[in-house]
């Protein structure tokens, strides 16, 4: 087994790992989520603290992790009588992003089951965290299905195995710790609110603290048994202090003063629920049993905000976690005076290592500084380098499904049609590899006619191998959806812009709840870009598109291949992903020898690989040309202008976008 990287050799990163204690101490607290850019030491840490975890007592042999002075009555290695006990390390058990449901919640043998009668199982990895660590990296991209799972389990304490009517069911209480880059997506409320704690790392910009990362990391990869070594006296400090506080723990008061700052925080904050309140009381309790108080302070309370809020405060999806924190001191203030809360906050106390919550507004236009010139099209154009500066968006929209017609195989999501492992029923097949959903109507149905041949004798059906069905569902998958933003000069009025750009952030809205994969190509000048290469983090393209310049000729041509480009490189990325185009712009192209004609051969690349596509059409007064109508007919897709965007105009675009693929 390998040396892991001693907890207490990780620099600077305060907050987290102050976070993992405070769940090591009280494991109510509900566990801690990690955001973060990438190469911040999010999953050295969390994989650090199992060392540190104290010893759990278990039943010798059960599979479950029993504990002998209150065993598990419906364990399926039970019952337990009065063995003999042993001691061991708590688990830390890693969850995949790929894991499949069964080795999740664990595996029923489904043929056994039915002939013998037998709950054959083998437990997954719900069981193995049980009374441990279950630790997720990159919980952002989890399947849904595995996340509906996980929050059935986090709810309830225990974990259900069905199968036709055959179930076991098995104790699974254990300390989430999830990491995650918010660049690659977000979570799902609902699991973001099961973490009882959030902290943001990001690399230190210090030069000496980075020296020294650098410094303990090589000596760690050089020798890590002799680096564990020398950290070791700290490593044992630590740990009797995390016992020692979990000892005091009971002991520690929280008295109605705190309590009231508590409510008044979430209150102020506009949480939903009382989840928040709950955490922040057992935060605040382990903070004071980790300091050896037995009492509650407004400092305690504090800092239990700042960990427990962030993510569960009220926001717009694309808004970054974060709390006021001249908010949250002044509320302490208003109710403080009261029986275990009169301290004053300490800014530079344990309470003091939280972050003002990020300006997440759009840019502004940049003022009227300089006078634009006519350019291309009569449009308004920056002097000089032809370039105007970025415009706010106009306020998004509710928008309804745009869907890919047909049924795909794309990972779960909620956009498109597709053949997936949950849903509802639509047919029967034979299994390929595992069987995973038995259809035990046509099962019996194929084994009955060879039960005396069999030599049936007794109540129980024969069945074989052969006869076992695999049941097809059908549910919903996430898409690509793939933005192509006339960026030019003909777009660069501030007004039109900045519709565009609330209709564009509108369907990145949706894209959000959907769970798609999303990307941006922009084109303008004497060519076209990818702003964005195809990603889960739908605020990493609201973020790019809010900061897009307009200005200069439209190589329409170069937008569209740009595109196909991206297309083909996804394609061999994740080939079951089906995409869905999306293009924004007037129709006009500039620019080069025969533009018209060269967008016209473009588009025709997408036509002739059945590419779903909506033309998003800018065009605007009263002389049209319907540039933007041609295009799409070119794509095989369609053409809705910005104001059929909103609202109950898109059910026809979305039948629209059917019915030109089916016809072709």
């Amino acid at each position: 087994m390998s040396t892991p990287y001693p907890f207490t050799a990780v620099v600077g990163q305060d907050d987290l790992r102050l976070a993992l204690l405070l769940n090591a101490i009280s494991p109510q607290v509900g566990g801690v989520l990690v955001r973060g850019e990438k190469g911040t030491a999010k999953s050295t840490a969390v994989r650090a603290l199992a060392s540190l975890m104290p010893e759990i007592e278990v039943v010798p042999g059960c599979r479950f992790s029993c504990a002998p002075a209150a065993p598990d009555p419906l364990c399926p290695d039970g019952p337990h009588g009065s063995e003999a006990s042993e001691w061991r390390p708590a688990r830390m058990v890693e969850l995949p992003v790929g894991a499949s449901e069964d080795r999740l919640v664990g595996a029923l043998d489904i043929e056994r089951a039915l002939a013998e009668g037998v709950k054959a199982f083998e437990p997954g990895l719900l069981a193995q965290a049980h009374r441990g660590l279950l630790y997720v990296d990159e919980v952002n991209l989890l399947h849904d299905h595995l996340v509906d799972l996980l929050l059935d389990a986090a709810a309830m304490g225990s974990s259900y195995v069905e199968r036709e009517g055959v179930s076991v069911r098995h104790a699974a209480r254990f300390l989430l710790v999830g990491t995650m880059n918010p660049e690659e997506g977000e979570l799902r409320p609902q699991l973001l609110d099961r973490f009882g704690l959030t902290v943001e790392v990001a690399a230190s910009r210090e030069p000496d603290q980075r020296v020294e990362v650098v410094r303990r990391r090589l000596a760690y990869d050089d020798d890590p048994a002799a680096f564990a070594a020398r950290w070791a006296d700290e490593e044992a400090a630590v740990r009797q202090r995390i016992a020692a506080a979990r000892e005091l723990l009971p002991s520690v008061r929280l008295g109605d003063g705190a309590l009231r700052q508590i409510a008044a925080l979430c209150s102020a904050f506009e949480v939903d629920g009382m989840r928040a309140d709950i955490v922040m009381a057992r935060t605040a309790t382990a903070l004071a049993a980790w300091a050896g108080r037995t009492d509650v302070l407004a400092e305690d309370v504090r800092q239990a905000a700042l960990l427990a809020l962030p993510h569960r405060r009220r926001r717009n999806p694309f808004d970054a976690p974060g709390l006021d924190e001249d908010k949250l001191d002044e509320t302490l203030e208003q109710h403080s005076g009261d029986d275990g809360g009169d301290d004053e906050p300490d800014p530079d106390g344990p309470g003091g290592g939280g972050r003002p919550a990020p300006d997440s507004g759009p840019q502004g236009d940049g003022g009227d500084a300089a006078r634009p010139e006519a350019g291309e099209g009569g449009q308004p154009q920056a002097s000089g380098a032809g370039e105007q500066s970025a415009v706010r968006a106009a306020e998004p929209f509710r928008t309804k499904v745009l869907s890919v017609p047909g049924v795909g195989e794309g990972a779960a999501g909620r956009r498109s049609r597709a053949r997936t492992e949950q849903g509802r029923t639509t047919g029967v097949r034979r299994p390929r590899g595992a069987l995973t959903k038995l259809h035990l109507a046509a099962t019996v149905r194929a084994a009955a006619p060879h039960q005396r041949a069999r030599g049936r004798s007794g109540p129980g059906l024969v069945v074989r191998r052969d006869d076992l069905r695999q049941a097809v569902r059908e549910g919903r998958e996430g898409n690509l959806v793939l933005f192509v933003v006339d960026a030019s000069g003909s777009m660069a009025a501030r007004q039109r812009m900045s519709a565009v750009k609330g209709a564009v952030l509108s369907l990145l809205l949706d894209a959000y709840q959907r769970r798609d994969k999303v990307g941006l190509v922009t084109f303008r000048g004497s060519g076209a870009e990818v702003a964005l290469p195809p990603t889960s983090s739908v605020d990493a393209a609201a973020a790019r598109l809010q900061s897009l310049p307009t200005g200069g000729r439209t190589p329409l041509a170069a937008g569209l291949l740009k595109a196909h480009d991206v297309l083909r490189v996804e394609r061999l990325r994740d080939a079951a992903r089906r995409p869905l185009v999306v293009v924004v712009t007037d129709g006009r192209a500039t620019g080069g020898p025969e533009p018209l004609l060269l967008a016209s051969r473009a588009a025709g690349l997408f036509a002739a690989e059945g590419v779903a596509s909506v033309v998003v059409d800018c065009e605007s007064g009263p002389v049209r040309l319907g540039l933007a109508g041609k295009l799409a007919g070119e794509l095989g897709g369609t053409a809705v202008t910005l104001d059929e965007l909103r609202a109950d105009s898109i059910a026809g675009l979305v039948r629209d976008v059917q019915g030109t693929r089916r016809a072709a």
